[in-house]
C-alpha cells in the first residue's frame, strides 16, 4: 500500500508539472521522457546507470542479457539514424529494456519476485524522471520569478571573503587542464552516486530485499525539496549576476576579478531563460550525500566520494555557479534530510527529533539572515562569517554523534554463571 500511494503521489505531481510546463510552450517531464523511447535521448549516461540500477534484483546471468539487449537495440537505433541524417545519441536500448522488465514483472512473475523486480524498475524509472522535473523545475523558476535576490547572497557573502571570486581566480588558473577535470566532475555527478548505491545494493538480488536506507533515497528526496525552495529564494548565481555570462541583465561584469562593492541590496529583475537555481547548492547536496554514504564503504569508495565533494565544491565555487552561503546552506540542506530519512528508517526517537528539528531550524535562520541581515554580515564579517561556519558544523557534529550512537551495536551482557555446590561425599 506505501509503493501504491507513493505512485500515486508520483503520477499526479509528473502530470502537475507536465501541465505547467505546457501552459509556457513547452514538452513536460512525461512528454519528454515518452519521446526518447524512440527518438535521441538528452543523456544517454543517464538511462544506462539507471538501467544498472535496476539490475540489482536480477541475477548475473539476467544481467548479461539485458545489458547485450540494450547494447543490440542501441546498435540498431544508431545504424538507422545514421542512414536517416537524424541526431546520434544512445541510451535507447537501455530505456526499453527497462521497461521491457517491467512488463516481465507484470506478466511473468508472481508474489515476491514480481515485487522485487518492480521495486528495481521502479527506482530505475524514478532516477530518470527525477532528471526530467528537474528540467521542468528550472524553466518554471525562470519563468515565474522575473526578479532574483542574487545582490543579497553577494552583500552576505562578505562574511565569508567572497569565496567564489577566489576560486573563480583559481581555477582560470589551473588553464583548461583544471576546466575540464571539475567539468567532468559537476556534469558527471549522477555517474558517482550511482556507484556508491551500486556498492549499498550489492546483495539486494541474494538477500531478496532493498536496505532499509540507500544513497538512492537521499537524492531523490534532495531533488524533490530543493526546487522548492528555488522558488522561495530566486537566485541565479554570480557567473550570471555579476559576470560575461548574464550579458544585459548582470549588474556588472565583477566575477571573478573584482568582487561586488557593499551596498543596499534590492532585488534585481533577469532574463526568462536562466534557472534561479542557485539557494541552495544542490550540486553540493548531492555531492555531501554521496560522501555520507561512502563512509561505510571500502578504502577506495571513501577516497572516491572524498574527491568528488571536493572537486564539486570547486566546480560549483569555481565556475561561478554558486556563492559560498549557497554551499553552507547545500550542506546543512543534506544533512538534515540524512537525519529524517535514518530516522524513519530506523523508526523516530528523541534524539532523532531534535537533529531534524535543528537542522531544520539552522538552515532557516541561514536563508533570513541572507535575506534580512546582509549588511551586518557584510560589515561584521569577523562575527557572522564564524556564526555560519559554526553552525554548519554543529549541525555536522550533531549528525555524526547521533549516528555514532544510533550504529553502536550493544556490548554482550555476561550474566554471573550459577554457583555450583559442592556435593557430599558418599560413604
Amino acid at each position: 500500500m506505501l509503493w501504491v500511494a507513493v505512485s500515486v503521489v508520483g503520477l499526479g505531481f509528473l502530470v502537475a508539472l507536465e501541465i505547467a510546463a505546457r501552459r509556457y510552450g513547452e514538452p513536460g517531464p512525461i512528454t519528454d521522457q515518452a519521446r526518447e523511447v524512440v527518438f535521441a535521448p538528452k543523456s544517454g549516461t543517464v538511462l544506462y546507470v539507471s538501467m544498472a540500477l535496476m539490475m540489482v534484483v536480477l541475477t548475473w546471468r539476467q544481467r548479461f542479457i539485458a545489458i547485450g539487449a540494450a547494447i543490440g537495440i542501441d546498435i540498431v537505433f544508431w545504424l538507422v539514424r545514421w542512414a536517416a541524417g537524424a541526431e546520434m545519441m544512445y541510451g535507447n536500448g537501455a530505456l526499453w529494456v527497462t521497461l521491457a522488465c517491467g512488463v516481465i514483472a507484470l506478466t511473468r512473475r508472481t508474489g515476491q519476485d514480481r515485487v522485487l523486480l518492480l521495486k528495481g524498475v521502479g527506482l530505475a524509472l524514478l532516477l530518470v524522471a527525477g532528471r526530467k522535473t528537474g528540467y521542468t523545475w528550472l524553466l518554471i523558476t525562470s519563468k515565474t520569478r522575473p526578479k532574483v535576490l542574487d545582490p543579497y547572497v553577494a552583500t552576505a557573502d562578505h562574511a565569508l571573503g567572497n569565496p567564489s571570486w577566489l576560486a573563480g581566480r583559481i581555477v582560470a588558473a589551473t588553464g583548461t587542464v583544471g576546466e575540464h577535470v571539475l567539468d567532468f566532475v559537476y556534469i558527471q555527478l549522477a555517474v558517482a552516486a550511482v556507484l556508491v548505491a551500486l556498492y549499498q545494493l550489492r546483495n539486494v538480488a541474494a538477500e531478496g530485499r532493498f536496505p532499509g536506507h540507500h544513497l538512492v533515497r537521499t537524492f531523490l528526496v534532495i531533488g524533490l525539496l530543493g526546487p522548492g525552495i528555488y522558488m522561495i529564494y530566486p537566485v541565479v548565481g554570480p557567473v550570471f549576476a555579476y559576470g560575461a555570462d548574464g550579458g544585459a541583465w548582470a549588474v556588472a561584469n565583477l566575477w571573478p576579478d573584482i568582487p561586488p562593492p557593499v551596498g543596499i541590496p534590492r532585488p534585481i529583475p533577469f532574463d526568462e531563460i536562466t534557472p534561479r537555481n542557485c539557494m541552495p547548492s544542490l550540486h553540493t547536496a548531492w555531492a555531501t550525500a554521496i560522501f555520507i554514504h561512502s563512509l561505510k564503504g571500502p578504502p577506495i569508495l571513501r577516497f572516491a566520494g572524498g574527491f568528488w565533494l571536493i572537486a564539486t565544491l570547486g566546480a560549483t565555487l569555481g565556475f561561478g555557479y554558486h556563492y559560498g552561503a549557497d554551499i553552507v546552506a547545500g550542506v546543512v540542506f543534506t544533512v538534515t534530510i540524512e537525519a529524517a530519512l535514518r530516522s524513519l528508517d530506523r523508526g523516530w526517537d528523541r534524539r532523532g527529533i531534535q537533529l531534524v528539528v535543528y537542522g531544520a531550524a539552522v538552515f532557516t535562520a541561514l536563508l533570513a539572515s541572507y535575506r534580512y541581515l546582509p549588511m551586518e554580515m557584510a560589515a561584521r564579517p569577523w562575527l557572522f562569517g564564524p556564526l555560519i561556519i559554526a553552525a554548519m558544523a554543529s549541525v555536522i557534529y550533531g549528525y555524526v554523534r547521533t549516528t555514532q550512537l544510533w550504529d553502536r551495536k550493544p556490548e554482550p551482557v555476561h550474566l554471573p554463571q550459577p554457583r555450583r555446590e559442592q556435593q557430599p561425599e558418599l560413604v
